[in-house]
């Protein structure tokens, strides 16, 4: 069996695809070797109801995740993975990877992801290329779910926000200097704590200060993760992430403005990534069973 995985800091959607290409879908908690260990990343299978039966019978995995930027990161998840797929080849890349595998139609784009945090690339069919690094929700995320969820709570503390809103907030989850401190500052996956607030921005997308917020981020991010490839006029711009899926309007918006070509918007790509490993590694696996 072959196992595919995209992995955000939030959720991990694995797919398990037998050799008459027939599959079943799994959902774990997100891995992210930056806040988890191996220790951890077999805690977060055990989550996947039932994912764990078939670890045996798997011999190819291939694991696309927030954080494995570096070989180091990288070997944390490969060890993680490789102690519960006993037989199973273990490849791990970064989840800028899996986002132009998914929306690659045979022609030179940009992968964009926005989700809990932001990310683009240049993809070319051979080689992913960065222009601009990401740089993690605490320096760069811009559009992404942990971006618009510290400008809400900024403009929460600071007084700036519209009273319904702000009073909205209060009443839905007991908000405060304290509380936001503790989170932010004192436990882990602060920006998993940010990006939840996605959710509630999103059902007041109509909000004019909504919707001034999420111009300006999606514009940020584009001014820098997109605008900075050569030639990004005459070339398809593809998104993938629940920020660009609701906020498609928006996205639209923008791109136009900015002279960005859209191309595909979408929310998940395990199943772009299901249809790229059939077409270029199936033939190339030693099945098990």
């Amino acid at each position: 069996m072959l196992l595919i995985a995209d992995s955000g800091s939030t959720k991990c959607d694995w797919r398990l695809v037998a050799e008459d290409k027939s599959y079943q879908d799994f959902k774990s908690p997100g891995i992210n070797p930056y806040f988890h260990d191996e220790r951890m990343i077999k805690s977060f299978l055990d989550q996947s109801d039932g994912l764990l039966e078939y670890a045996d019978k798997v011999s190819a995995v291939f694991f696309y995740g927030a954080g494995c930027s570096s070989v180091e990161l990288k070997r944390i998840v490969d060890r993680g993975l490789g102690a519960i797929f006993t037989n199973a080849q273990i490849y791990v890349d970064h989840d800028l990877v899996a986002a132009a595998f998914a929306v690659y139609e045979d022609e030179p784009c940009i992968a964009c992801i926005l989700g809990t945090g932001s990310n683009s690339c240049h993809f070319d069919g051979d080689i992913v290329r960065e222009d601009v690094p990401a740089l993690a929700y605490i320096l760069g995320d811009e559009g992404s779910g942990s971006y618009f969820g510290k400008k809400l709570l900024t403009d929460f503390l600071y007084k700036r926000l519209p009273e319904n809103i702000h009073s909205d907030l209060i009443d839905e989850f007991g908000l405060n200097k304290d509380v936001i401190m503790d989170r932010v500052y004192m436990k882990p996956h602060a920006n998993v704590y940010l990006a939840s607030f996605m959710r509630f921005i999103t059902e007041r997308k109509n909000e004019p200060y909504v919707q001034n917020m999420i111009y300006s981020g999606l514009k940020e991010f584009m001014q820098t993760h997109v605008q900075c490839v050569r030639d990004y006029q005459n070339m398809e711009t593809n998104f993938i992430g629940s920020v660009a899926y609701f906020h498609e309007d928006t996205l639209r918006k923008v791109a136009a403005e900015l002279n960005v070509r859209i191309g595909r918007i979408v929310k998940k790509p395990i199943e772009g990534l299901y249809n790229y490993h059939i077409k270029h590694y199936f033939s190339k696996i030693p099945f098990n069973g």
